[in-house]
């Protein structure tokens, strides 16, 4: 019964509620599921009522018949829009059949179809009027056909071959007679069944009619009209009188697709499946002309998945097209993202609106609330509970089909009798559509808080519900109240498969969504789809790889700036300072990348601001992403040593290392809000730490977190806080343009040094820049403040900006035709145009620049017109060069490899040797190592003493010293045997420990050994043997290595 299949359908929903629940909470939508709504409610389902029941006031409102898409499998009509929503290709049958003339039956019109099942249901044949038709007799089968002259291809496809000449048709056809469509209008044929012969009705069956909609593209251009199983074929055979509006039609189908009476040699057949008997029929008949297949586009039902057949229902209908140019109208009130799925899509879609069928054969869903008796003359539609209580004394609190079906309602047209609900229920996307009002059970309750908040400010859905629920949402809300229903909607577009098809449960192939969530993180995949063309209403192909790339290009980087911050701020403050953050210190700084990295900020948050109040997902993904690489892959890292206190000496570094890290915390804290509503959980728990060092995070005891004012610290949520606003005094185009100069110089080097094979380790000679048209500010940046970080990011000696007067003994200035805009200008002389520009030499391409145009043919080409590109052209084996894709800039590298390159370069190898044998010992930064190296020649020695400032100012004077130096108590921490420049050496690096006179007593180095550097200070006394010995610094012990060698000249260059 119909009570426990919906009871069934009622446990689906509420077991799927909960996986929905459980997914949509895990990526991190904040939605309030207690008081959230389903369309199986009571109240929303009375609100469904009432919304029909305005309809039904406004005479928007009616039964009857119409070809509509149908699907046999869940026998129901279903919309257009739900016609549309899943093509796919198919072969059918494509048949000729002849139809002669009552007249003269050695004369027949043919016809083409791709649905011979409905030739048993014949009514009509339709030309258009204004076609040139033919009557042309096939001398190879002897027959007579008329046709569209245009298409004889179709009965004789040699026409269509590359061979084919006009000559060849003698062989073929004879043309007898030309006509016009019009002139054929009302000749009789003769069917090819005669199943709806002998009625009163037949009287006026089987003749010509026209229509404009017959096309010449494909068939015979003679169109065969079963008004029961096509659109356009009801409409032009009650516009002809062959059938009569609102009478019975014949139509040998029942409700599951299968033939029935009077069509008795198919009956009980499916027809899909009947083709092939009917088809045979019709070749023992002597009408069948021609037999093809056709690969084509069809129209499957959405819910099976079965074939779509057009066919004549009995429905209850809104009157859309009596309303369609208001619907328009309030579309061009609403903004949507991206704009040409509004102007486009959706509006062609709405010009070209249907009446909408909004009755369904169904038992699960809203009942539509119609009352009436058996032939529809007394209707009443309910609107309420209470009026369905009023009318019938029954008061109900479920509104599905197993209560409602048992109320009756007396009849006051005829006393005694009652009137029952019609069958129908409501088709979903009425359901859909009417989710504004029945959400909130408007009229009967939130009155006021609707009305305060129609139209809805936002929306977002898939492109597929352009003839969905954006279409049905518009429909209504125009009905009701003349208003679109939202303001704003983001279009998405579809996520696929890998392989670029739908995703399918039944294929399995996509990978599970919370498996996906479980390896990576719901931020990640979050990520992966806002940063992806889905946002942009197009098709994304999800490869699970992407959401890892995520991971690694972003999170990962992200989080270990935050990492390494946290561990510079357990740095600072283990030195008995308290971090107290300070927007004082973060605008009073004076370092450039602390400029530039505040400046990028602030801009990104103005960014975020204007992109996200114009619903642009699409602009503003992209734009954190690459904040978020500005900041860890050249913020951090330019930084690095001095945020650890290594830039500089004593408080002086500190100093620097404080403003650095304000600055960090300043972007962190910032960059952490904005990005909250894209990355909920991991800005969620970054917050949690930074918050701590806000002096309002004490306020957050006691529950203070949760009440207002929200501010960052206090507030126990990221989520709980505004984004933060922009400020205005710390944007400065001129720092991020300078920093850009700086990066794409860095870039630009590192390329040659690929290109000449040179390490990184080894230092370069010189740098020189050659950029187009740079601003002051810029040469400045980079020459100034920003050079020491270009020397340091390519281990170059100098770097340069060459001069404008300069540029020509450098680079030539190259220009080149845009040719999309000169392209339309000088057409045929585009050729002798790039040929004039291209010859022309530096210097009269720097003057085209300078003056702004160029001559050519009596024209003034305007410069912008010209794309100018630098390329470099110094003389000289040691310069290498690169240039970025623009040709904006030009860097060239000194690339000799002279002794004291060499020499630099291996003392960088050995420095990296050093630290990872730090690292290898699990030592902090703060961790004083002795360090020792021993070789069988003296080139790394000759090494250290060459670039001894170097490793001073690296190991705070801690430089590596020969074995031989070491104390023989000397404690090894970690050591390695490695190559240095091609030489082969063992490095050591040692606990720090006092170093004795060489002559010293193995008693005397036992008590060295064991004394602590800390304690010691001026002379030693002790007693060794009785004997009292007094020992002094720096005669007979030293505090270090390093002092003993230098006071004692053991190795000569120190």
């Amino acid at each position: 019964g119909i009570d426990k299949y919906n009871a069934t359908c009622r446990g689906i929903v509420t077991r799927y509620t909960k996986e929905w629940e459980r997914t949509v909470t895990r990526l991190g939508r904040w939605i309030d599921f207690k008081n959230d709504y389903k369309t199986m409610d009571p109240n929303f389902m009375e609100s469904v009522w009432w919304v029909f029941k305005q309809l039904f006031e406004k005479k928007l409102v009616y039964q009857g018949w119409k070809v509509m898409p149908y699907s046999t499998a869940c026998s129901t009509p279903l919309s257009n829009f739900e016609a549309g929503l899943n093509y796919k290709d198919v072969s059918d049958p494509a048949v000729v059949v002849s139809f002669p003339l009552v007249e003269d039956p050695s004369v027949s019109f043919v016809a083409w179809t791709t649905t011979p099942w409905t030739l048993p249901s014949n009514l009509a044949l339709c030309v258009h009027p204004e076609l040139e038709y033919i009557k042309v007799h096939d001398l190879k089968a002897d027959k007579t056909f008329i046709l569209a002259k245009s298409r004889l291809s179709q009965l004789f496809p040699a026409m269509n071959g590359k061979k084919w000449k006009p000559e060849m048709a003698k062989e073929l056809y004879e043309i007898k007679e030309t006509y016009v469509g019009k002139d054929l209008v009302g000749k009789k044929y003769t069917p090819i069944f005669d199943f709806f012969a002998g009625t009163e009705e037949s009287k006026e069956y089987w003749r010509v009619v026209s229509d404009t909609y017959v096309t010449d593209d494909a068939g015979t251009g003679v169109v065969h009209q079963a008004p029961a199983f096509g659109e356009d074929d009801y409409r032009v055979c009650i516009k002809h009188g062959i059938v009569t509006k609102g009478d019975d039609l014949p139509c040998p189908v029942d409700a599951n697709g299968f033939f029935e009476s009077p069509v008795e040699p198919v009956k009980g057949i499916h027809v899909k499946k009947a083709d092939d008997t009917l088809i045979q029929m019709i070749k023992d008949m002597g009408r069948l002309v021609q037999k093809n297949s056709l690969q084509h586009s069809y129209p499957f039902c959405w819910r099976s998945d079965t074939p779509l057949i057009y066919k004549a229902v009995p429905s209850w209908f809104i009157r859309v097209e009596e309303i369609r140019d208001k619907i328009v109208e309030n579309n061009k009130k609403t903004y949507w993202v991206p704009n040409n799925v509004k102007e486009v899509r959706f509006h062609n879609w709405l010009t070209d609106a249907r009446d909408w069928a909004v009755s369904r054969n169904r038992f699960w869903g809203t009942p539509i609330p119609i009352w009436a008796n058996e032939d529809l003359t007394e209707v009443i539609c309910i609107g309420s509970v209470e009026e369905l209580f009023q009318l019938s004394g029954v008061r109900v609190d479920d509104l599905h089909r197993e209560i409602v079906d048992e109320v009756k309602i007396p009849s006051k047209m005829n006393p005694g009798t009652f009137l029952h609900r019609v069958d129908e229920v409501f088709d979903c996307w009425f359901e859909s559509g009417s989710m504004p009002y029945a959400q909130q059970h408007y009229p009967f309750e939130n009155k006021e808080r609707f009305e305060k908040g129609f139209p809805a400010d936002f929306i977002a859905e898939g492109l597929d519900q352009t003839r969905g629920w954006f279409y049905t949402l518009m429909v209504l809300s125009t009905a009701l109240f003349d208003k679109p229903a939202f303001k704003n909607l983001i279009v998405n577009g579809l996520v696929l498969a890998e392989d670029g098809k739908k995703m399918s449960k039944r294929l399995l192939n996509y990978p599970d969504p919370n498996i996906v969530i479980g390896k990576y993180g719901a931020d990640a995949l979050r990520m992966y789809l806002i940063n992806s063309p889905v946002v942009r209403a197009e098709s994304l192909k999800f490869q699970e790889s992407g959401v890892l790339g995520v991971v690694k290009e972003v999170f990962l980087p992200w989080y270990n700036a935050f990492r390494f911050f946290l561990q510079n701020m357990e740095r600072h403050e283990a030195r008995g300072v308290k971090f107290v953050p300070s927007r004082d210190k973060v605008v009073g700084t004076t370092n450039a990348t602390d400029i530039w990295i505040s400046a990028a900020t602030q801009g990104l948050i103005k960014f975020v601001h204007q992109e996200m109040q114009a619903y642009r997902l699409y602009t503003v993904m992209p734009a954190l992403v690459k904040y978020v690489t500005q900041l860890t892959n050249w913020y951090v890292r330019l930084n690095r040593d001095r945020l650890k206190g290594m830039e500089g000496e004593g408080d002086e570094a500190e100093a620097e290392a404080e403003t650095g890290l304000q600055v960090l915390y300043d972007v962190l804290l910032n960059v952490t809000i904005l990005m909250g509503p894209f990355t909920p959980f991991v800005t969620e728990y970054f917050y949690q730490e930074l918050r701590k060092f806000q002096p309002s995070y004490a306020e957050a005891a006691n529950g203070g977190g949760q009440t207002n004012p929200a501010m960052a610290g206090k507030s126990d949520s990221v989520h709980f806080l505004k984004l933060p606003a922009y400020d205005e005094s710390r944007l400065n185009q001129d720092a991020v343009e300078a920093m850009e100069a700086l990066q794409a110089i860095v870039e630009q080097g590192r390329i040659v040094r690929e290109r000449r094979n040179i390490s990184l380790r080894t230092p370069i000679k010189s740098v020189v820049a050659i950029v187009k048209d740079p601003t002051e500010n810029v040469v400045k940046g980079i020459t100034g403040p920003l050079k020491k970080y270009i020397l340091s990011e390519l281990n170059a000696w100098d770097f340069s900006v060459v001069p404008k007067a300069e540029e020509h003994d450098w680079v030539t200035l190259a220009l080149t035709p845009d040719f999309k805009v000169l392209g339309k200008k000088l057409g045929k002389n585009m050729k002798a145009f790039k040929t004039a520009v291209t010859a022309l030499t530096h210097e009269e391409a720097v003057k085209v620049v300078a003056d702004g145009k160029f001559a050519f043919m009596d024209i003034d080409i305007d410069a912008a017109d010209l794309v100018p590109r630098l390329a470099f052209s110094k003389e000289g084996d040691h310069w290498e060069a690169a240039e970025t894709s623009d040709g904006s800039l030009v860097v060239a590298v000194d690339c000799t490899q002279d002794e004291a390159i060499l020499s630099a370069g291996m003392a960088r190898e050995l420095m990296n040797v050093i630290q990872q044998l730090r690292k290898s010992a699990g030592l902090d930064l703060k961790d004083v190592v002795e360090v020792f190296f021993e070789e069988e020649g003296n080139e790394v020695e000759k090494v250290v003493s060459g670039n001894l400032e170097t490793f001073i100012a690296k190991f705070k004077g801690a430089v590596p010293l020969p074995q031989s130096c070491a104390a023989p108590w000397a404690v090894v921490l970690q050591s390695e045997e490695t190559d240095v420049g091609g030489n082969f050496v063992k490095v050591s690096i040692c606990r720090p420990c006092l170093s004795g006179k060489d002559d010293l007593g193995e008693e005397l180095g036992t008590l060295m050994a064991s004394l602590d550097l800390g304690t010691t200070a001026g002379s030693l006394s002790c007693n060794v043997d009785g004997k009292d010995i007094t020992m002094t610094e720096g005669t007979e012990y030293w505090k270090s290595a390093v002092a003993k060698a230098k006071a004692t000249k053991k190795v000569d260059w120190l």
